[in-house]
């Protein structure tokens, strides 16, 4: 994320989506706001603006006002920005200056001069220019003009923004800190700087750091005994923290806010230190004497490690820091009719009783797709594509158009049983860093074995050929529970893919050019080569009828799998081993030919010869694509390639040369990246 706090050192933003606000205390109103302009600006290819003001106007405008609290300082509001993945964060000085602005000046000098947006996301009440003389009718009018999208945030959504923040504050103010957390998404923080105090805890043996807000606007909570965590360059620690006027001490009436930070030893003076507030203990107290506070102190110990042990278990569980978890199956429709009757139904039951949507994107059929949809299956959204882009861009144009937290993608041939989505949505609100997840994927017409496309997940061995736990090549296993483990896998089926919609977007969707078949394995391959994990959740099962819209055995699949599969290995291998790999990857797939010569299977010969005079001819445009996508992965990454999934091994040698047929036995043969 980038933070600007200058206007002058803005760059030139790439198709904006932005929204203007105060953000106080980013809490979980908030968060869907920033959620929502997130997925605008990935389904657009542009970059995500949140415009905020520093110091709070009120501030500026009403300088004699003492009563303004605020929730957050401007460097947590930065940091929580960052936390919910926003792009760009631009703090804008605020200044009676600014503050004078006319309307007029406010949108063509502020907003389009200096972001040039393409998307402004705002509230049905916002008010700008001096004296509030702008609205958002008049901004509707300036989008008309200028050519840039306004979308409204409405009333509702607003007032309950209003509404959480109020609570919030009201819940601090009395001690409700775990109300305050949970309408905030996050922890409640404040930080400070370490002052010198009179050393009274040190003498009660509970010695504490002193802590001098660095926000003199920054809401206190009630007084009273806290389980805090206490964050110190960059190492975190338990602590309790007290808050109040000491009526124990004789003499002190000064409002105090001390942290007893667990197993610590050293000077902290003039350090700063960030507190997180997890619990509220007990209130203020007066004490009979020394001995009686020990004591107590004693006991809060006890209760704020007690406290704290119970959240970092929790945590373990918890969904992810995004309130936004709205979900959308998406199934891919082209002339299938008949598997909508067939299937549909299904889905539809599995999410009876959620908020989960189900869209089927209609590939421009020519049957009778679209009037079956309408007639039998009114609830179903229904995206109408102008014409057949194929299975990946076809995808990809529909997946602009709607919004989500996490896609589902689901071919139009697989039936599923209920209670299947709740096992991998869970796997991904627990865990950031799961990208992608699939379901065990078996066989309909065979239910007791696993199903050729994707099985128990996906794996690809050191040359870039694509297995499965449970199906290699044409061999597929029977499910004896051999894979019942949740495990990470290197690439997830695009028969039953649960994908985050934000790294969807942002990693550039299904590759345009596959049209069918590899595109997932292409998707994954980037996700994890910018660190993120992709796993098969088998307590999710669904049954898949396969090769109802392209054959398995079909020339035009083997042209699609050579192809894909070698587009695939260049884009994502290194240059060093592509040396190597190119003039290997050549002989591997002549032995293929000659293997397809044996089974009297000419055609699928020139399916080959036809999938490498696409590829080798055009080295220059793959090179130029090769580019692009590390650009893409280093902007994107969270660290290093993840390189679970790979069999480090051939896996063309071991199930021809060694017989090796099932996925168990190639895996107890070679080492591989886990």
């Amino acid at each position: 994320m980038r933070v600007f706090y200058q206007l002058e050192d803005l760059p030139k933003f790439k198709r904006a989506v932005l929204t203007i606000g105060s953000f106080d205390g980013v809490h979980s109103g908030h968060q869907q706001l920033l959620a929502r302009i997130n997925r605008l600006a990935r389904q657009h290819g542009g970059e995500s603006i949140v415009i905020t003001f520093h110091p709070h106007p009120r501030q500026v405008i009403y300088p004699k006002d003492k009563s303004l609290q605020l929730l957050t300082s401007i460097d947590e509001k930065v940091a929580l920005f960052e936390r919910f993945g926003v792009d760009n964060v631009v703090v804008v000085p605020f200044t009676v200056a600014f503050s004078q602005q006319s309307a007029d000046e406010y949108i063509q000098r502020f907003l389009l001069g200096t972001f040039q947006p393409q998307t402004i996301v705002i509230g049905y009440d916002h008010r700008f220019g001096l004296n509030r003389q702008g609205n958002i009718e008049y901004l509707r009018w300036y989008s008309e003009k200028e050519g840039f999208e306004l979308i409204e945030i409405e009333q509702q959504e607003v007032d309950n923004i209003a509404v959480s923040s109020t609570k919030i504050r009201n819940a601090l103010l009395a001690g409700e800190i775990s109300n305050a957390n949970r309408w905030l998404n996050h922890p409640y923080q404040l930080r400070g700087t370490v002052i010198h105090g009179q050393h009274l805890g040190t003498e009660l043996g509970y010695p504490t750091a002193n802590l001098k807000p660095e926000d003199a606007h920054k809401l206190i909570p009630a007084d009273g005994i806290y389980a805090v965590k206490v964050y110190w360059k960059e190492q975190e620690f338990g602590g309790m923290l007290y808050i109040g006027n000491r009526p124990s001490i004789k003499g002190v009436d000064e409002r105090a806010i001390e942290v007893n930070i667990f197993d610590f030893s050293g000077d902290l003076y003039d350090e700063v230190l960030t507190v997180e507030f997890i619990d509220f203990i007990r209130g203020d107290e007066q004490f009979e004497d020394m001995e009686a506070l020990k004591q107590r102190l004693h006991e809060d110990e006890v209760a704020a490690r007690g406290i704290l042990q119970v959240s970092a278990s929790a945590s373990e569980s918890n969904v992810e820091p995004n309130s936004d978890t709205s979900t959308a199956l998406v199934i891919l429709n082209y002339n299938g009719a008949e598997y909508l009757r067939t299937y549909l139904p299904s889905v539809i039951d599995s999410v009876n009783g959620t908020d989960h949507r189900v869209v089927v994107a209609d590939n421009a059929s020519t049957d009778d797709s679209i009037a079956v949809l309408q007639a039998e299956f009114p609830q179903v959204e229904v995206v109408a594509l102008p014409e057949n882009y194929g299975f990946a861009e076809g995808y990809n144009q529909a997946l602009r158009q709607i919004e989500a937290a996490y896609y589902v993608l689901l071919n139009s041939d697989v039936k599923v049983v209920p209670g299947w989505l709740q096992p991998c949505l869970d796997q991904m609100r627990s865990n950031p860093k799961l990208a992608a997840c699939q379901p065990k994927i078996k066989a309909l017409l065979n239910p007791s074995a696993f199903e050729y496309a994707g099985a128990a997940g996906g794996w690809i061995d050191r040359l870039g050929y694509p297995f499965c736990r449970g199906r290699i090549f044409a061999s597929v296993e029977e499910d004896e529970g051999q894979y019942d483990e949740v495990e990470e896998i290197f690439w997830a089926s695009g028969a039953a893919m649960f994908v985050r919609a934000d790294l969807f977007h942002a990693f550039g969707g299904f590759d345009p050019e596959y049209f069918a078949h590899a595109e997932e394995i292409d998707l994954c391959w980037r996700l994890k080569r910018a660190g993120y994990q992709v796993k098969a959740i088998p307590a999710a099962e669904v049954y898949h009828l396969g090769g109802g819209t392209l054959e398995y055995q079909s020339v035009r699949k083997t042209y699609l799998n050579f192809r894909n599969t070698l587009i695939t290995s260049f884009k994502n291998e290194p240059m060093r081993k592509l040396i190597w790999w190119l003039p290997l990857r050549l002989i591997m797939d002549g032995m293929a030919g000659i293997l397809f010569l044996t089974q009297g299977k000419y055609r699928h010969i020139g399916a080959i010869v036809r999938a490498h005079w696409h590829f080798f001819p055009r080295l220059r445009y793959w090179w130029r694509r090769k580019s692009q996508i590390n650009r893409l992965i280093a902007e994107h990454s969270i660290g290093p390639f993840n390189k679970s999934g790979i069999f480090q091994g051939s896996v063309v040698w071991a199930y021809y040369g060694k017989k090796i047929h099932d996925f168990s036995a190639l895996v107890a043969n070679r080492r591989y990246e886990k």
